[in-house]
């Protein structure tokens, strides 16, 4: 078993401990319609584990605000990479990705943390 294989299952059963459930609502853009003036999307949702922390002092800057939140999800609870697209849901209020940042061991994602804003 490779080392990133086993820090996969370690953050997993971690989350799964301790985080809560939340709804991560994958969206795919489609086509724009010039009639109506708008884009289609395709919104896939599913329910994961997460743990919710505020933002800390340092990781304060242009894009992310005092106020964000934190979210972390293991990666391989979901089948494809979050992004600033996407939509969470967490106690019926829905939150923006602001920005997505990668864990990895030896080029395999190990968890997401994603900046939230309501």
């Amino acid at each position: 078993m490779s080392l990133a294989s086993s820090l996969q299952k370690v953050a997993n059963k971690t989350i799964s401990r301790l985080g809560g459930d939340i709804t991560l609502r994958l969206v795919t853009t489609g086509e724009y319609n010039p009639l109506t003036g708008s884009v289609s999307e395709t919104v896939t949702g599913v329910t994961v584990k997460g743990v919710i922390e505020s933002v800390n002092a340092r990781e304060v800057n242009d894009l992310v605000q005092a106020d964000d939140k934190k979210l972390t999800i293991a990666a391989s609870s979901i089948s494809s990479v979050p992004s600033t697209e996407d939509r969470i849901i967490i106690q019926n209020v829905t939150h923006q990705v602001i920005q997505v940042e990668t864990v990895e061991q030896d080029n395999t994602a190990i968890v997401f943390i994603l900046f939230l804003r309501s």
